[in-house]
């Protein structure tokens, strides 16, 4: 089953196996009255249906090979471009753990997972609320250098044999990361999507490698 979020603005967001595309795009059809037209560009397809409706994906692993306008439903770029099997690093990070991995046609062939000890916020006041702040910050400091740390062990020397890097998690951590001068390699292949995940843990790791090689598609319109 496809993946669904609601995004901002209004509409939602469904993320696509990607054999599972065709069949998609057909029920989208039939749901929709036909389709009106299919615009192919390098980064994005659209196509809007015969009531108005538009369905938008972000070509995943871009450019794609194809540009123009087509009448009717023509998504046979997207789909071959999506079914290509491909070797993706994946960095997930959040303030109770870390958790990275390279992955293969959606499964898990290495990684490495760590959980971190970072406390909540204190409703005490005065000097203990100080010092349980700074008590807190260090425990994050120690957790993005963890995460840093493996991610450049075990991601950074295979940069070379993957085809992709795929992030998710908390934003600002995974920011905070993109600070350490070691791992600019790592960032600046990273797709722009990324994946909003649950504490990293194995079985996670496990979800983001499949969800990573989806293409997500926003719909949007009457």
């Amino acid at each position: 089953m496809a993946r669904e979020r609601q995004v901002a603005g209004g509409g939602r967001a469904v993320e696509v196996a990607p054999d599972r595309l065709e069949g998609w795009y057909a029920r989208f059809a039939v749901r929709n009255e036909g389709v009106r037209e299919t615009e192919l560009s390098p980064g994005t397809v659209t196509v809007v249906a015969s009531n108005g409706v538009k369905a938008v994906a972000s070509v995943p692993f871009g450019p794609l090979n194809a540009e123009g306008t087509v009448p009717g439903l023509a998504v046979g770029p997207l789909v071959e471009h999506a079914l290509i099997s491909r070797r993706i690093a994946l960095l997930l990070v959040r303030r109770g753990g870390h958790s990275v991995g390279i992955a293969r046609g959606g499964v898990v062939v290495q990684s490495r997972t760590d959980r971190h000890l970072v406390q909540g916020r204190s409703a005490a006041g005065g000097w203990s609320q100080q010092r349980f702040a700074r008590r807190r910050e260090g425990q994050a400091r120690s957790a993005l250098r963890s995460a840093a740390d493996d991610a450049f062990e075990v991601l950074v020397p295979q940069l070379s044999e993957v085809d992709a890097v795929v992030l998710g998690g908390d934003r600002r951590a995974l920011e905070s990361l993109r600070d350490d001068k070691r791992l600019a390699p790592l960032f600046e292949r990273a797709e722009a999507r990324v994946l909003d995940i649950a504490e990293p843990r194995r079985t996670v790791l496990e979800d983001a490698a499949e969800r990573a090689a989806a293409v997500e598609i926003t719909l949007s319109g009457p």
